[in-house]
């Protein structure tokens, strides 16, 4: 069972939200390299907030993806992309269905 997994909020700047969601779908393909990534979620919260939600069998994986090609891609883009910086949590999963 999956233990841990990544909460990112982003709150895309007035003007930016397509090229936030475009930026977002467009790195599944790199999810799907990460092999300490189970799990990997792009979310539309609403008009200009996003999300990603990603699950880890342990804080290998987790640490992986936090300094993998997602996270440098996205920082990369964050002055252009993002109205702040983006707010992730670490979350321990309790119970899960899969």
């Amino acid at each position: 069972m999956d233990r841990l997994a990544l909460l990112a909020l982003l709150d895309a700047k007035a003007g930016k939200e397509k090229e936030l969601e475009e930026f977002l779908k467009s790195a599944l393909p790199l999810a799907q390299q990460e092999p300490g990534t189970t799990s990997w979620y792009a979310l539309k919260l609403g008009p200009g907030r996003f999300g990603i939600f990603d699950t880890f069998k342990n804080e290998d994986g987790r640490n992986a993806h936090l300094t993998g090609p997602i996270a440098k891609a996205l920082m990369a883009k964050a002055d252009e992309l993002l109205a702040k910086p983006p707010q992730i949590e670490k979350v321990e999963l309790l119970a899960l269905k899969a």
